[in-house]
């Protein structure tokens, strides 16, 4: 089990029941990093929609405003939506609309889209970690749809995301340099007109205008991204 299978896993199932997660967990700070924040998540969405609400007493209805409290279900059966309930479904909404939140980034403004970019690698520093473990293929095809690119050349993908970019979903990939990992942002709706130079703490990168759309390359401040460009540029075929 790599990483990005263990993260999947343990996104739809915090107790960690599936095969080979305790003993991945056990050996990846990362993923027992994020075993601990899917499981605090989840003893929080447990909480909320446990509300103890103390009991509404509410006036006496006529019987025409309390058939407005009640639900006709297709098969027949009425059923009273009570106030404690009503919480309950707001909570979990609460609770939804928060973890979305946070997975899909968002809040935070940037002056520019290379500004964006050399932020967003700080939000996944697990992106850039050295591995020699294929991301699955079902990963890789989840975040790669057929409907955005084709990247069927560019090799070993060691990490695979569906990150926020600019308000928008985009393939966040990672293949494997001389000096360490190569970042990958594939942007089909972000046109440029020309080259835009990245450069961060520790690392280096472009923006390379593509077609319609454009790549972010990022890499460590000593990797020749040079000899990379071409090839991806050459493999990243968007399919509209």
């Amino acid at each position: 089990m790599n990483c990005n299978d263990y993260k999947e896993a343990i996104a739809a199932d915090p107790s960690e029941s599936f095969d080979g997660g305790t003993a991945h967990a056990s050996a990846c700070e990362s993923c027992s990093d994020y075993r601990e924040e899917m499981r605090a998540l989840n003893g929080k969405i447990a909480r909320a929609l446990s509300i103890g609400v103390p009991e509404l007493k509410m006036p006496e209805l006529s019987p025409i405003e309390a058939d407005a409290n009640v639900v006709n279900l297709p098969f027949g059966r009425k059923v009273r939506i009570t106030t404690p309930t009503w919480l309950g479904i707001a909570a979990s909404f609460v609770i939804a609309a928060v973890f979305a939140s946070r997975m899909l980034g968002g809040g935070a403004e940037y002056s520019s889209l290379a500004d964006e970019v050399i932020a967003h690698l700080d939000y996944e520093p697990q992106a850039l970690r050295v591995v020699s473990t294929p991301v699955s293929t079902r990963m890789l095809n989840n975040v790669v749809r057929p409907d955005v690119a084709d990247v069927g050349g560019l090799g070993l993908i060691t990490y695979a995301r569906t990150c926020p970019i600019n308000g928008k979903p985009v393939p966040h990939l990672v293949l494997q340099g001389a000096k360490g990992p190569i970042t990958l942002l594939l942007m089909p709706d972000e046109k440029i007109e020309r080259a835009v130079p990245l450069l961060g703490k520790g690392i280096k990168g472009v923006i390379l205008p593509v077609g319609n759309g454009s790549i972010a390359i990022i890499g460590d401040r000593d990797e020749a991204l040079e000899q990379y460009e071409q090839q991806i540029i050459d493999s990243v075929r968007w399919s509209t």
